[in-house]
Order: C-alpha cells, then structure tokens, then sequence
C-alpha cells in the first residue's frame, strides 16, 4: 500500500498547512489510540506524550491528547524530552506507545509526529498503514466512563538522567574535562548539561534558552560554528553539539575541528572491538565516507551500508544481529546501549572510549582519514530508467576504472525533489572533482 501521511520519520510538514494542523492531529491521536488499543496484550492501555521547545509543540499536544482520550487510551504528558527519552520512557512505563511532537532538526515553522511502539522502536509499517486506514474513516468516541485519563509525569527528567549515566560504567568520571555543550535551544536543553556535569565535568551550556522559535536557529548539530568558536575561546577539551530533538550528535575536537557521525562511529567501533564486544561489524549509509569504509577494511571490521534513513540502518542492524551505525549526519544506534538513535548516550560512549584509549578528540580522529567527496546535484524531469542507459552506465563504469577500488561513484535520486544527487568520493580530490564534473554533465542530458 502506498503511504498517504507517513513518511520514513513519521509525519512532518509546515506548522498551519496539511497534515499538520489541530483537526489533523486531533484525528490522528484518535486514529493511533484506536488501532493501538486493539493490538494492545502485555502493555498497559496508555500512551506517552512528548515534545520538543517549538511554541506550535502546545496545541498539539492538547490535540493529541484529546484524540488518544477520546479513543478510551490513558495519556502521559512527559513535556519537552528529547526524542530518544521517549522511546526509554515507553518501555519502562510499558505503555502501548511513546508519540513525539517534533520536526528534530528542521526549523521551528516545521513540526511533526512520529510513534514509537512498546519496544522502544519506531513503528513498523503494518500498524502505520493500519493507522492511516483509521484516518479514513469517521471519528467515533468511546462513551463518557470509558474516555482515557490524562495526568503529567513529573519525574521524567530525573529517569532520563538516571539511564543516561547508566550507559557508562560506575566510575566513569569527566572530572578534569571542560566540555562546550550546545543544545540547539532544544528538547535537551534542560537535560544535557546536567548529565555531562553530574559525571564530573565542566560544563559550558550554550544555546540552552529555548523561546519557542529558536530552536536549531544558528546552532546545534546543523549550524556548529558557534560551538567551534566558543570551544576555541574556553580553551575547552572537546565540544557537543545535539539537534532540536536530540537524536543526533556532532562533536568539536580541543581545536576546533568539526567531527561528524561517521568519526565518531570509527572511534566507537575501534573501541568495541578492541575490547571484543563490536559483536559483527558497522552499518553506514549509501552516503557514508569511503574513508570510514577504508579504515575499517583495514581493521578487519566489517561494514556494510544501507539506504540513507536511521529507518533502514536499524533494519540492517536487525538483518545482521549487529549493535552499531548511524549517519554522517550524528544520528548513531547503539543497540548494546539503547532501542533508538540517542544523542547524549552516543556522546557518553565516544567520551568513554576516548578515556580507554587513552586518546584526546582529535588523535582519535587521526586513525581515520576522510577522503575527499564532491556531489552536485542534477536537475531534470525524465528521471525514469535513467540508469540504465548506454551512456550513464559507460561513464559510471569509466570512472570506477579510474578509482580503482580506491573510491566510489553514486547516483542517488532525491525523494522530495526532481534531482539526481552525484557524488563520487576518493584519495585524489582532482580526479574525484574531473570524475564528478563528468558524469553530472552526461545525467544531466540523459534526464533532461
């Protein structure tokens, strides 16, 4: 069946505009409540309400909240948690499910939903479909006594910390480290800088005054040139930068360096199997660096990569039994650790492989260099079975000729735009940009 509202993260769009408006959410609260109750058997007959700092965050959670009552399911409003604490929070409360009002990195002007089931793990495709089946047809309530109850959890907070801090052992300890903590004025604003200092570290908290519209704006894990600069200027050891709902992380090494998900994937991979508990190997992306795929063919680490989406990197986690990948973007999966892409607890377990190693940011860095990577984007209309024409496939097989096993060529077509996304990687920048240059100059007639 073909998807109508959910998209690979849930349902996003611009705040006033379908599917996102009240009338909407109030429906789909309902739709979800109703498709959940019945599916309900071990977990108990309630569903966790979460938010990040958007001011559009208050009407729908009431619309949601309304929604999921009217359908006869309990309500438990969390207030602004990061995603990741979500997904913690509904397997511990055994809740049918855990909903996030959040567009995660986006600007405030967005916002979205997107359901974690009882395991903690977003939900799979059959009970989304199920769900948008329900959208389809008329709202009916339950009767007066069997609406469900509403009530706030108060300590919700407190258990994130707690299970943050638990991921690392007991003595563990920052003490000594200065640490630049940038919150993108997010779901995590209120949370980050007290795990980091409770385990000993000085903390400089910037970008942790949420107003309702500032949130991502010139900061966090899209915009960290602010938090380049202000670890520069602190003198500071490392950096970390969350996104507006804290699923995804990006550091900044001792001299200010940005360091992306695929480095600090490499730290933590190199850090497991030295240890001997990698327990397989790595999942990246079609987007992914080829030099992580190098240094770690190096290693003897094995790595495979997935369709860009933290949805199908968990589903080749799942297919290998493996614990660990993620996105150059920040969004890692611990699965030793946790049941979803979690900022702080990636962090946390960059910080204690640094410790065991022995290794500041950047020599860690060091083991793993990133090759050059030029993509340009393609715009045409006629993209069907563009792939396989003679000249596409003659220019493609050229230039992997060229790289000769020591980088890799990509042409992947954009989801929400008429483009086709070119990008080729490897060790020399020149050949990598010439190669790039020339099979954006054949799609682009092939498309055209």
């Amino acid at each position: 069946m073909t998807r109508k509202y959910f998209g690979t993260d849930g349902i996003r769009g611009t705040v006033g505009n379908p599917p996102i408006t009240p009338d909407f959410v109030l429906k789909l609260g309902w739709a979800a409540g109703t498709v959940l109750a019945r599916r309900a058997s071990h977990c108990e007959n309630k569903i966790l309400i979460g938010k990040d700092t958007r001011s559009s965050g208050y009407i729908f959670e009431s619309a949601l909240e309304a929604g999921i009552s009217a359908a006869g399911v309990d309500v438990r409003l969390l207030g602004p948690m990061p995603t990741p604490a979500i997904a913690y929070l509904t397997r511990t409360f055994r809740a049918q499910a855990g909903v996030v009002i959040s567009a995660s990195h986006n600007p405030y002007y967005d916002n979205g939903i997107k359901f974690f089931g009882a395991d903690g793990r977003k939900l799979n495709d059959e009970i989304e479909l199920e769900i948008e089946e329900m959208l389809d047809t008329p709202m009916q309530m339950v009767t007066a006594d069997l609406l469900g109850k509403v009530r706030r959890i108060e300590d919700a907070r407190g258990r994130y910390i707690e299970f943050c801090k638990s991921t690392v052992p007991h003595r563990f300890s920052l003490k000594g480290m200065r640490i630049v903590v940038d919150c993108a004025n997010g779901a995590c604003y209120h949370i980050a800088p007290d795990v980091f200092e409770e385990l000993g570290a000085e903390v400089i908290a910037i970008s942790h005054t949420p107003d309702g519209v500032n949130i991502n704006k010139d900061c966090g894990s899209t915009h960290p040139q602010a938090l380049q600069a202000r670890v520069l200027e602190e003198k500071a050891d490392l950096g970390i930068a969350f996104d507006g709902d804290a699923d995804r992380v990006l550091m900044v090494d001792e001299h200010g360096e940005l360091v992306d998900g695929d480095q600090l994937i490499f730290i933590l991979a190199l850090d497991r199997a030295a240890r001997n508990v990698l327990e397989g190997g790595v999942v990246g992306t079609l987007m992914s660096n080829f030099g992580m795929e190098l240094a770690l063919k190096d290693r003897n680490v094995p790595f495979v990569r997935a369709k860009v989406g933290d949805r199908y990197v968990m589903e080749m986690l799942d297919k290998n039994q493996w614990y660990l990948g993620g996105e150059a973007s920040g969004h890692i999966v611990c699965l030793d650790q946790t049941s979803t892409g979690d900022g702080i607890i990636s962090a946390l377990q960059v910080l204690a492989a640094l410790q065991r190693q022995r290794l500041s940011l950047s020599a860690a860095c060091a083991e793993m260099g990133k090759v050059p990577q030029t993509l340009i984007n393609v715009r045409g209309a006629n993209r069907r079975g563009y792939e396989t024409k003679k000249e596409v496939v003659d220019v493609m097989a050229a230039a992997e000729q060229k790289l000769a096993g020591r980088g890799r060529v990509l042409l992947r077509p954009s989801g929400t735009e008429p483009l086709i996304r070119v990008m080729v990687e490897g060790e020399d920048k020149n050949l990598v940009q010439q190669l790039c240059e020339e099979i954006a100059s054949v799609v682009e007639q092939a498309i055209a």
